[in-house]
């Protein structure tokens, strides 16, 4: 039997959720996804080196703090993007700094900003996912985006709410995080789950029934996961973005994972179709307490991580903004 590795490969498209160049070559995904977090890890390794130096001249040029700071994470994470280019045949997820997560216009003005550099790389923007937080104010800035070719990947999700606002306008692509979700409802009930009762993977598949079941397009991605078993149990999604060491648990594991999502059965599920204006958005968003804490405390770590990286920076290679 082949590995479980191998078996999801022919449902669903494999994504590298890392920003280590060695990881991504071993397992060969089509896609790779990064973020603040991942990008910070990745910088502290002496063979990215160079990749914090280049990003470092180009900073150089801004004419003031709040500008040099903008165009090191800017480049960074895009030299790390154009690198991971390099390796996988697809796509690749670049993050718009979390501070602006609440600031339509900014998030717009940074994305392109980003496909900026990318097509000044000879990076097309067909081969780049920006990444936004999924409050209201980033859905806005995806709807913009998306009408101007710019694709998005909706990032943070935990709640049908956030995901069908992605979907009415059109994001490429969004990322609900099942062990986040996970980790919310063990500390909260103390109950031990399988990959069957997983909250988290639970709701991912009503995020996929709800998308095929109206028509959408939106590409569907599991993020964040605790175990292989939230994995197996999302067999046949979209895409799923998986980390380097469950990668590998999968790819040593010679057991069945049978398809689990698929349109047909999305076809069926006994669902209704969500209308939703922003009051509707933000009192159904806010009636689920996991998901304003999982949101706040993702946007939180995310930028405390970018503070991280700058300080980093700062320090082992003597640089100020």
């Amino acid at each position: 039997m082949s590995s479980q590795l191998e078996q999801l490969r022919s449902m669903t498209t494999i994504v590298a959720d890392t920003g280590d160049f060695g990881a991504i070559k071993e397992y060969q995904p089509i896609d790779a996804t990064t973020n603040p977090s991942l990008v910070f890890q990745a910088a502290q390794k002496p063979e990215y080196r160079d990749l914090i130096k280049e990003a470092i001249r180009e900073a150089n040029k801004g004419k003031t703090h709040d500008e040099r700071r903008s165009l090191l994470i800017d480049n960074l994470f895009v030299n790390f993007g154009i690198k991971l280019l390099e390796i996988v045949p697809g796509r690749v997820s670049t993050e718009v700094d979390a501070t602006l997560s609440f600031d339509t216009q900014g998030s717009i003005d940074r994305a392109k900003h980003i496909i900026s550099l990318y097509e000044r790389n000879g990076i097309p923007r067909e081969r780049v996912l920006i990444k936004l937080a999924t409050t209201w104010e980033g859905v806005r800035a995806a709807e913009v985006l998306e009408m101007e070719g710019i694709h998005c990947n909706m990032t943070l999700i935990f709640s049908l709410a956030q995901a069908a606002a992605c979907m009415a306008a059109k994001a490429t692509l969004i990322s609900p995080f099942v062990g986040r979700v996970l980790d919310w409802y063990k500390k909260e009930t103390g109950t031990t789950y399988t990959g069957e009762t997983d909250p988290g993977v639970i709701l991912v598949r009503g995020i996929y029934n709800y998308g095929k079941k109206f028509g959408y397009k939106t590409e569907i991605m599991g993020a964040s996961f605790r175990n292989k078993d939230e994995i197996v149990a999302l067999a046949g999604c979209d895409l799923l973005t998986i980390s380097p060491k469950l990668l590998d648990e999968l790819h040593q594991c010679p057991s069945e994972a049978p398809q689990k999502l698929s349109k047909e059965t999305a076809s069926a599920a006994d669902l209704k179709k969500l209308s939703l204006s922003e009051p509707i958005f933000r009192y159904l968003f806010n009636k689920d307490a996991m998901a304003v804490e999982k949101l706040a405390d993702g946007i939180r770590n995310f930028a405390n991580d970018t503070d991280k990286l700058e300080a980093f920076i700062a320090k082992e290679f003597e640089w100020k903004a």
